[in-house]
């Protein structure tokens, strides 16, 4: 059954990208108006304001798009480690930032399901808006996961500001904080999806899509080629390196007699044997358990991607595995670097 989901997305997806090469919007209105946002669907569908966006985003774009075309990613041919890396997730990318080319790869252009891994998007196209992140926005009716029926500690009526809902959409994954940006976005939900495509599209991220800014829906996806792309992306950004790599934060919420602790939802976040920038988790049952992490190993920076592990520690295991990896080889090349010079 998940195959045949799986070549429908893909399918879908080829379907999109080609539409995506002229800019066209089309598919990913349709997407935002089936979650409900009318008022900006009108908008959408207005032909001047198609042809106004299209037009401005090719001339925005024009600058960024030239800069990540020449940072393509290439396919590894062999392995760096101390042997073979075997990984249990379906995909995986290990980058290097230094010498700019992946020290692994693993089916790394297949288009899948990223699920939570969405809103590193979310948050630059919040970001780049340049709106008051003290303005106070309210979680509503509209904000509710009806199509999972997934739990959230931010009842209807919560009222946060900006900021704290980009906080918590991005250490904590909830949902509802994630929609409550998309809404209050200039234009509403389909304006700030288009927004996240116009983005995608900027950064070279040829074979992604996005259809909501949660990640709730299974046809949000991309591939790990894509998404080193957008985590490089979103390191430049102080406020998504902050947010993503806090391990945990109170917030008062009006109307409670206490303050609700928020966790990061990267346990690896806590853990002191790593030195990470950023980090982005996502799960959906179409998708499996994602990863997504820029770190620092063996004194080296570079991102991990990790896209449909089964199980709930696979992701996790996986991480663990590329850092003793890294650290092997490492080892390994200093050692034989002290042998020659001995040898002189």
């Amino acid at each position: 059954m998940r195959k045949l989901w799986l070549k429908g997305t893909l399918l879908a997806t080829s379907l999109v990208l080609a539409s995506y090469s002229t800019f066209s919007f089309s598919e990913v209105t349709k997407h935002a108006v089936k979650s409900g946002s009318s008022v900006a669907s009108k908008s959408a569908s207005n032909g001047k304001a198609k042809a106004k966006v299209k037009k401005q985003a090719v001339h925005s774009g024009k600058k960024e798009l030239k800069q990540h075309r020449n940072t393509k990613v290439h396919a590894a041919s062999v392995d760096t480690g101390s042997g073979p890396l075997k990984l249990q997730s379906s995909s995986a990318m290990v980058f290097d930032e230094q010498s700019n080319t992946p020290l692994f790869v693993k089916n790394s252009n297949n288009p899948q399901s990223i699920a939570s891994i969405t809103k590193l998007m979310t948050a630059m196209v919040v970001l780049d808006a340049n709106l008051q992140m003290d303005e106070v926005i309210a979680v509503d009716y509209n904000d509710v996961d009806t199509l999972r029926g997934s739990s959230s500690r931010l009842a209807v009526g919560t009222a946060l500001s900006r900021g704290e809902m980009l906080r918590l959409a991005l250490m904590s994954s909830e949902n509802r904080a994630a929609s409550a940006l998309a809404r209050h976005y200039p234009g509403g939900t389909a304006a700030f999806v288009m927004a996240m495509n116009r983005k995608a599209f900027t950064l070279g991220m040829r074979h992604t899509q996005f259809v909501d800014s949660t990640g709730l829906r299974a046809e949000n996806v991309s591939t790990a080629e894509d998404l080193v792309k957008m985590v490089t992306a979103g390191y430049r950004y102080e406020t998504i390196r902050e947010y993503t790599t806090t391990a945990a934060h109170d917030v008062g919420v009006p109307g409670s007699r206490h303050n609700i602790e928020f966790k990061n939802t990267n346990v690896l976040v806590r853990n002191k044997e790593w030195d990470i920038g950023l980090s982005k988790t996502g799960f959906i049952s179409e998708a499996g358990r994602c990863l997504v992490m820029q770190v620092n190993i063996a004194s080296k920076p570079m991102i991990i991607v990790l896209l449909d592990s089964i199980g709930k520690y696979t992701r996790i295991e996986d991480a663990n595995r590329i850092k003793r990896w890294v650290e092997n080889a490492n080892g390994r090349r200093v050692a034989k670097v002290m042998k020659a010079s001995r040898a002189v």
